[in-house]
């Protein structure tokens, strides 16, 4: 089986790889009959030299591999037909943009398997960069505090090296008496509280979070039965809430009225109660002055976000009153954060920590059968057509533009 490492080719330029040379050699060391070469490239974070270091054949030529293994989307024109390939294709929820990479995959004949859909059984997600995503969102999310009240003065995440330099940086800042809130139960939200409690960040319960006044930064991490009720008053658990989300209703409001800066790391599933509309927003009682939205779902849970940021310009202002962007400078705007591609900021860690994933979840599935099933739940297309598990995006890819 020959493995081929692609050079990222989408823009803007994407520098993290799937494995790093240090993990590619382990890579080799467990299964030593394997062939791996690298695609020559000039932007990833890692040099051509640090793989021919480590012994591996870097070309600009790998089109004899039999597997492809990349991070985001392969343009249309760089797919080599009759191969595998894995990368972040963004298609699995119907996005319009994709449709025609997705058109492609099929003429070609190509097996798609998507990182996304990398799962457990019970259809957990195995691998991804939701820890870096979090780590860079909540770095990030504090930088804007300092832009907008001018109190302090952060660099740009990707100027940094690692998540360690990052929490120098912030160990550095001043921050006044806020109330910090973060919602998830995942590897975002747990990515975010790392960068919190670098800080030494006090964590504290709902019901002080709620009730009590502190002299210094507080945080408060919830979980969905804690900003969701059930509108019948019944209280039993997440799993009853991810089966019945029509049954419940947001009860975030009592967060919103106390909390100061508001770190988005949940997952939002398809009829969960948004956390707080457009009207909540205009509310006297809504305190919210920052948000970091990881999750970054535009016009849907989380009101201010409506559009995604960039690197480049990770920060704009929303305008409660007028529901429109303003200058993040002004005194009515809500502050936001919503980078859609925050692992970028951080390469190194996140392509260090999504090899570690990739070597212990998908790589042992190639040469023990898929005896878990690893490989046959991410295969979206095969034999020039979408796979069983995948039908449901057949009448998507029959769409005209």
């Amino acid at each position: 089986m020959k493995f081929g490492i692609i050079r990222e080719r989408k823009n803007p330029p994407d520098r993290r790889v799937v494995f790093s040379p240090e993990k590619l050699s382990e890579f080799k060391k467990k299964f030593p009959t394997s062939v791996i070469k690298v695609e020559n490239s000039p932007i990833r974070v890692f040099s051509d030299d640090a793989y021919l270091n480590r012994g591996f054949e870097v070309s600009s030529n790998i089109s004899d591999c039999d597997v492809f293994i990349g991070v985001k989307e392969v343009p249309i024109e760089a797919l080599i037909p009759n191969k595998k390939y894995f990368f972040f294709s963004h298609t699995i929820k119907k996005q319009p943009y994709n449709r025609k990479l997705l058109q492609a995959i099929i003429d070609k004949n190509i097996e798609l398997y998507d990182h996304e859909v990398i799962v457990k059984d019970n259809g957990m997600r195995l691998i991804g960069f939701g820890r870096y995503a979090g780590i860079v969102g909540a770095y990030n999310g504090f930088r804007a505090i300092g832009l907008k009240k001018e109190t302090f003065s952060l660099p740009k995440a990707e100027k940094l090296a690692n998540k360690q330099e990052l929490i120098n940086q912030l160990n550095e800042i001043i921050l006044p008496n806020i109330k910090i809130l973060l919602t998830g139960n995942g590897k975002v939200a747990y990515g975010a509280k790392e960068i919190l409690d670098g800080m030494n960040i006090k964590q504290v319960s709902v019901k002080a979070y709620l009730f009590d006044t502190f002299n210094e930064p507080v945080y408060c991490l919830v979980d969905v039965l804690d900003y969701n009720k059930r509108i019948d008053g019944q209280v039993i658990n997440n799993r009853d809430f991810y089966n019945y989300p029509e049954k419940y209703e947001s009860n975030f409001m009592r967060f919103a009225s106390v909390t100061n800066f508001f770190i988005a790391g949940h997952f939002f599933g398809d009829g969960s109660p948004y956390l707080f509309n457009r009207i909540d927003a205009k509310s006297k009682e809504f305190k919210i002055q920052f948000v970091a939205d990881i999750s970054c779902d535009i016009d849907g849970p989380v009101a201010s976000t409506i559009r995604s940021s960039t690197i480049a310009d990770p920060i704009y202002g929303y305008d409660p009153v007028s529901e429109k962007e303003v200058s993040f400078k002004d005194d009515s705007a809500i502050v936001v954060m919503a980078v859609d591609n925050l692992p970028c900021e951080l390469p190194k860690d996140a392509s260090e920590g999504f090899g570690d994933l990739f070597l212990e979840h998908v790589i042992p599935s190639f040469f023990n059968n898929d005896k878990d099933g690893v490989l046959e739940r991410a295969k979206m297309t095969e034999n020039g057509k979408l796979t069983k598990r995948f039908s449901y995006l057949q009448e998507y890819l029959e769409e005209k533009e």
